[in-house]
């Protein structure tokens, strides 16, 4: 069985100080997908010698955005971004290839509070990304993980009444219509959104946010993920969050598949 765990660590260099080395330890991914790392590899001083295979997509940006994966197992090749411009200076994604398929990570732009950023989103980002995954399914299946930065459906956070699109306002982000149309369309090339394939209803979140006790009262959201093509169903063995594990404001989640 291959392991694998996908963590918006929101700042790697913070999150090593709250325990980031004993969560490896303990929960031994044979890979591990981060995002919202916030630094360059020659800024952080990980001890980590038994991934071999070490992969950063550090933003131009400084102390912004930023993708990393590492990995005990050896890819037959890797590459960051998207091989568009517009797109990959902000250090979003990460592809590793393997002999039976493709692993990509990816955190998604958020559309910001004010929406600023949504028109991006909607109209270039999440059509290109999509695009790009199914090139890559066109070779061999994918696996997509990451923060995408949108709570799919009603149950994927705690109000959805006040968070969503309606005649009056435009919704919250991480939550409007176009976000969610975005992962429809994901879907809807037949990517399966594993942890539903396991879990039901409601209370399952992945992301709180730091103020009124939110984490504690689990007032949360779902917004990070792992997506599989279809052709990989037969191998899932489980998918889960792991809510117990400080040191971010996300949770890590989880991916275990049979050979």
């Amino acid at each position: 069985m291959i392991k694998f765990i996908s963590w918006n660590v929101n700042g790697i260099r913070a999150c090593m100080k709250k325990g980031f080395l004993d969560f490896v330890k303990v929960h031994n991914p044979d890979i591990l997908c981060l995002q919202e790392t916030k630094a360059r590899p020659e800024q952080v001083e990980l001890d980590l010698p038994e991934y071999s295979y070490q992969y950063w997509d550090s933003a131009e940006k400084k102390g912004y955005s930023g993708t990393a994966v590492f990995s005990k197992l050896k890819p037959l090749d890797t590459a960051t971004g998207m091989d568009i411009a517009k797109h990959d200076t902000e250090g979003r994604v990460i592809t590793l290839e393997f002999e039976s398929y493709f692993l990509v990570t990816v955190y998604t732009p958020n559309a910001k509070r004010d929406l600023s950023r949504l028109p991006y989103r909607q109209n270039e980002w999440d059509p290109d990304f999509l695009e790009f995954i199914k090139s890559l399914e066109k070779t061999k299946p994918v696996i997509l993980c990451g923060d995408l930065n949108v709570a799919h459906t009603e149950l994927d956070l705690a109000n959805p009444q006040s968070n969503k699109t309606t005649k009056t306002k435009p919704g919250n982000a991480g939550f409007t219509d176009e976000e969610r149309s975005g992962f429809d369309n994901i879907v809807n090339e037949g990517f399966i959104d594993t942890f539903r394939e396991f879990h039901k209803g409601n209370g399952h979140y992945t992301w709180w946010s730091y103020r009124a006790n939110a984490r504690e009262r689990n007032i949360g959201w779902r917004i990070d993920y792992f997506c599989i093509s279809s052709q990989l169903k037969p191998q899932m063995n489980s998918a889960y969050i792991l809510p117990e594990v400080m040191g971010s404001d996300h949770a890590p989640v989880v991916l275990e598949l049979n050979h």
